[in-house]
């Protein structure tokens, strides 16, 4: 893989998936893994920022390992791993600390939108940027797939690594967002963008009851012919030309439509769904110590000389 460049990734495990994930992220890891050399993390010291009760955490962390390993993602051709078994990402966050001014964590959208929302404005969400950047750099990588919504987190890593280079030379490579733009956003039913947060989610692996339930509570304009919200969720599943039809014969029809979308969805996810019920925990165990260990390997190479140019050795 010397000659493909590095793709870093990474899902928090603080909630259920949703199809905003897949169409915003998810659905690049796959296509991407023979573009790339791909290193995918479960980063779950990034979902202690919300996430507070141990069983909720372990739980939803083996989850999202079945989850990205169900959409195809394959240990075989990408490091798979677990950012809390790779302990050099909060060691090269706390350094990372150490040259970025608090001015410029201060400007941070990211953390003043979920403040707003209710969230605790704990540090670890203040100094959130810090830690995806030390996980990003650690594995010289050279492109991250993000949303939109992601852009300033990248634009901070560039800024965390020029900063330490020029304090202590040539160290790390700064990293290029990769954003696909037609679905950078993904739209939740109430029609701002998909956030377990804000509970507006459609669940990427639910029954079609729980997929149902989701889709009929999407809010609606009266005001129009079309739903504008049902249709920016559909026209991830179907070309626009495709879907003209349906949506010109049911003009006003929004249950109708809302119900097609239920279909459509159903149908999308449930080979996902079906392979994902096929993994056990004890498959996941397995998957996350072989990709840590691969992980570890190179962080740990980086760290010592991340070390030597702070000074931190004997």
């Amino acid at each position: 893989m010397a000659n493909k460049k590095r793709l870093f990734s990474g899902v928090q495990s603080s909630g259920t998936l949703h199809i905003g994930n897949y169409f915003g992220a998810l659905r690049q890891w796959k296509d991407m893994q023979e573009e790339f050399d791909c290193v995918f993390s479960i980063v779950d010291y990034h979902a202690l920022t919300s996430v507070k009760d141990p069983a909720t955490l372990h739980t939803n962390t083996l989850n999202a390992f079945k989850d990205i390993l169900a959409l195809g993602i394959d240990p075989a051709k990408s490091i798979v791993f677990q950012q809390s078994q790779v302990q050099e990402h909060p060691e090269l966050a706390w350094i990372l600390e150490c040259v970025v001014p608090v001015a410029m964590l201060e400007l941070g959208h990211a953390y003043k939108d979920k403040v707003a929302k209710g969230l605790d404005a704990n540090a670890g969400l203040f100094n959130y940027p810090l830690l995806m950047a030390a996980d990003i750099l650690l594995y010289d990588t050279d492109v991250v797939p993000v949303g939109e919504d992601q852009r300033q987190h990248i634009e901070y890593t560039r800024e965390a690594a020029a900063k330490f280079n020029l304090a202590y030379g040539p160290t790390f490579k700064e990293p290029q967002e990769r954003i696909m733009k037609e679905v950078a956003i993904v739209p939740g039913t109430d029609g701002k963008k998909m956030s377990k947060s804000y509970g507006n989610t459609i669940p990427l692996f639910g029954t079609k009851e729980e997929i149902a339930k989701a889709v009929m509570s999407i809010v609606t304009d009266s005001s129009g012919d079309r739903p504008e919200n049902v249709y920016a969720i559909h026209k991830l599943l179907h070309p626009e030309e495709r879907l003209a039809q349906l949506y010109e014969s049911n003009k006003g029809k929004y249950k109708v439509l809302k119900e097609a979308l239920i279909e459509d969805i159903d149908a999308f996810v449930a080979p996902m769904r079906e392979k994902r019920s096929s993994i056990t925990d004890a498959d996941v165990v397995r998957v996350a110590k072989e990709g840590s260990d691969r992980a570890r390997a190179i962080a740990s190479a980086k760290m010592q000389e991340v070390r030597k140019k702070v000074g931190a050795t004997l």
